[in-house]
């Protein structure tokens, strides 16, 4: 009997889509010749990475967390904007303990009920549909003091769609009767996610400092904005003070509800809200004795209520490599480094046994990643190559973020840029793996980089796509890749392949066909 190959490298590329249309396609347009040859010389397939397919309602885009999630854990997991929609739906988000915990205390000290996250129907961070129901909660209870927060999109979503956004919010707050849009600034300041504390310093000392940037109509400042060139992720955070009003600021005793339930960008502000320390930067103003609900759970330890907790789940990829005894390396740069461990391996935060980490630093010398298309893939390549050429890896598990994260910029020619940069990674890693008589499976999590201008309006995307995505198998024989799959097959195709059980706990079907 063969022996398996080893190492197994599985590789992410993080929003290498696939559309058949050239026009706005990075992909299409870079200079690929190791892609291009390994689409000639090895078996792949097409597999959704979007809606259904990834837990999440029907049409909605994919992203990273769930992409990886799905990739990892080799099962289809309900999302939470599934699972909170519906809440929203058939009404039981109204009985939600942790949200009536934090209502209920802010009417016991008389104190006030602040919403922050991000408003857009977007999908990835959050719904804002889910902030007014939370709003209405509040109002059913009697709570007079609901204020918003709002950090606005552009991102994943269109550049300069917040102010229609932000419209149809404030209008659905005055349906409910409850909520005021106290603040509003962009995601770039209040939802970092890679350690830029200079920018959290900068929302947090609008929603809870003594910040004095002010506008009267969040409407109406994110429209000049706009006139004045400046995008929706961008908008410099500001108070929204009508009619000469003083600024409204979370303060000591009063309720706060975080009610973005992806966690990876929402956890440095809850740590300047809630961390008693907090060197990264000095706070003009620490609120006192706050009652905290996060919407899912963002890290553990965290001293906050959680609206909706995780689902457990059992027997990963990694969980299964490493009850094997095979030893196994995760890597990537910041900016994705969470997906390759916490979200890739289920939600858990510890690694597994024999599982090893490493993290490469994302570039912080630039402010947005279309000035630096090649990011960190090479050092990301040469860690991987190493740990090949050590020979004690089973499995190496791989992200290169640069498609993705080039993408949101909106630029194609940088993206083009960090397509082909990528593309040379791929090939030293697929040469180094087949040298060590390897094989190395090729996806990605969602789709991006293959749609980046609007053809109606030749305006720049920075948006996921719900395009599917390739999976490519180099390295092994195999007769055919089955088409109608989903990334919840990936992790049953890289156990087949190494030879390990599939645990019934993954719903997935390998994609190696007959």
């Amino acid at each position: 009997m063969t022996a398996p190959p080893r190492p197994f490298v599985l590789v992410i590329v993080d929003g290498w889509g696939y559309s058949p249309d050239s026009f706005g396609n990075a992909i299409a347009a870079a200079r690929t010749p190791h892609w291009d040859g390994f689409l000639q010389s090895s078996r792949h397939t097409l597999v959704a990475a979007s809606g259904e397919a990834v837990g999440l309602p029907d049409g909605q885009q994919g992203n990273s967390e769930v992409g990886h999630l799905t990739i990892g854990t080799g099962r289809v997991v309900y999302q939470p904007l599934t699972k909170i929609s519906r809440a929203v739906r058939d009404g039981s988000i109204f009985d939600n303990p942790a949200l009536n915990q934090a209502v209920g205390a802010a009417l016991e000290r008389g104190t006030s009920l602040h919403l922050m996250g991000l408003v857009s129907p977007g999908g990835v961070h959050s719904h804002q549909d889910h902030a007014v129901a939370i709003c209405e909660l509040a109002r059913r209870r009697g709570l007079d003091r609901v204020f918003v927060h709002a950090f606005t999109d552009g991102r994943d979503e269109l550049p300069n769609s917040g102010a229609a956004f932000m419209e149809e919010f404030v209008a659905a707050l005055a349906r409910v009767g409850a909520g005021r849009v106290v603040s509003v600034g962009g995601r770039f300041y209040g939802m970092d996610r890679d350690k830029r504390w200079e920018r959290v310093a900068r929302a947090y000392e609008i929603i809870a400092g003594s910040g004095n940037a002010h506008a009267d109509d969040p409407v109406a400042y994110i429209r000049g904005q706009y006139e004045a060139g400046v995008t929706d992720e961008f908008l410099p955070p500001v108070s929204i003070c009508p009619d000469g009003e003083p600024p409204v600021r979370i303060g000591d005793g009063d309720s706060v509800v975080f009610f973005n339930f992806r966690p990876d960008r929402a956890r440095e502000m809850t740590h300047a809200l809630l961390d008693a320390d907090l060197p990264q930067f000095e706070r003009s103003r620490v609120p006192q004795g706050l009652t905290y609900v996060t919407m899912t759970e963002y890290e553990g330890g965290l001293p906050v209520l959680i609206a909706y907790p995780p689902d457990a789940i059992r027997n990963c990829l990694a969980e299964v490599v490493s009850r094997s005894g095979g030893h196994q390396f995760h890597v990537a740069e910041t900016e994705k480094y969470a997906h390759v461990t916490y979200f890739i391996n289920g939600g858990e935060e510890q690694p597994f046994e024999g599982e090893d980490r490493k993290l490469i630093p994302s570039r912080k010398d630039v402010p947005t990643y279309e000035l630096v298309p090649e990011m960190s893939a090479l050092p990301i390549t040469d860690a991987v190559v190493e740990r090949i050429e050590k020979g004690t890896e089973a499995l190496i598990v791989v992200n290169y973020a640069n498609p993705d994260m080039v993408g949101h910029t909106g630029d194609l020619a940088a993206t083009v840029q960090a397509c082909e940069v990528v593309d040379g990674c791929l090939g030293r890693v697929v040469d180094a793996a087949r040298a060590a008589g390897g094989a190395v499976l090729i996806t990605a999590d969602h789709g991006n980089a293959e749609h980046k201008i609007d053809p109606d309006t030749n305006e720049p995307l920075t948006a996921h796509t719900s395009n599917p995505v390739p999976v490519v198998l180099i390295g092994c024989q195999v007769a055919a890749l089955r088409d109608g799959g989903g990334l919840c097959d990936v992790a049953p195709t890289v156990l087949e392949v190494m030879g390990l059980p599939q645990p019934e706990e993954m719903t997935g079907r390998s994609l190696i066909g007959d």
